[in-house]
């Protein structure tokens, strides 16, 4: 379980609380106005934005003040983070080793990611060789050698057209079906979280609200959310 007790996040002064916990294994997707501060709240899970009161865990381990690298975490942000001088594998292996001296076994599981995203044959291509939806599969085949217990997603497919994303949301939901991995993604729109979250976490007013059955949200939205949606 993951749990936030009694949280306030610190994004430069920008403040989001939260108190909630969302059970392992759940798909949830994290939505709300421009602006409400749905990036501040991932990006505190990982590590990147300070807690400055109340504490962090996964299965009941602190992780309040443990160093992002260091957290059972994986991020897939909105522009994917590849390094356009370094081919798919070698993109890939960074979610393995930084330095990218890979075992024998490393590289075998770099291979494995390669070919469950869809891009077998291709490891020797740069990014600017690839399509957007083959840039994003490179990305979420990093995330995927890492392993991690939670992976969390910054809109990374919002500049994908409908098809593509949709067809990206279904691979996330495919291999976190597979891997037992726990997904918070930020959306701006609700289509996103009808097809692969089965919760939702609302952030409006400065407040990360604890998950709620998706359906349940979007159908009877709340006025902060409503006011949103239109």
């Amino acid at each position: 379980m993951l749990r936030l007790e009694n949280c306030r996040l610190d994004n430069g002064g920008f403040i989001v609380r939260a108190d909630l916990a969302i059970e392992a294994g759940h798909r949830v997707a994290v939505i709300g106005p421009s602006g409400a501060g749905k990036t501040t709240l991932i990006e505190a899970i990982a590590g990147f934005v300070p807690i400055t009161v109340g504490t962090l865990s996964w299965q009941g381990r602190a992780l309040t003040d443990v160093l992002p690298g260091q957290r059972p975490i994986a991020m897939l942000f909105q522009d994917g983070n590849l390094f356009p001088h370094l081919s798919v594998a070698q993109n890939v292996g960074l979610g393995v080793r930084p330095n990218l001296r890979l075992t024998s076994e490393e590289q075998a599981r770099v291979q494995a990611a390669i070919a469950r995203v869809g891009l077998a044959g291709m490891e020797d291509r740069k990014p600017a060789a690839l399509s957007g939806g083959q840039q994003s599969r490179v990305a979420l085949g990093r995330v995927l050698v890492q392993g991690r217990d939670l992976l969390l997603l910054d809109e990374p497919f919002a500049a994908l057209g409908p098809a593509l994303k949709a067809e990206m949301l279904d691979l996330v939901a495919e291999l976190a079906a597979e891997t037992g991995a726990t997904v918070l993604m930020v959306s701006h729109d609700p289509a996103d979280a009808r097809r692969i979250a089965d919760q939702v976490v609302l952030v409006a007013d400065g407040v990360a609200h604890p998950p709620m059955a998706t359906a349940e949200l979007l159908d009877n939205p709340p006025p902060a959310l409503k006011a949103y949606l239109g």
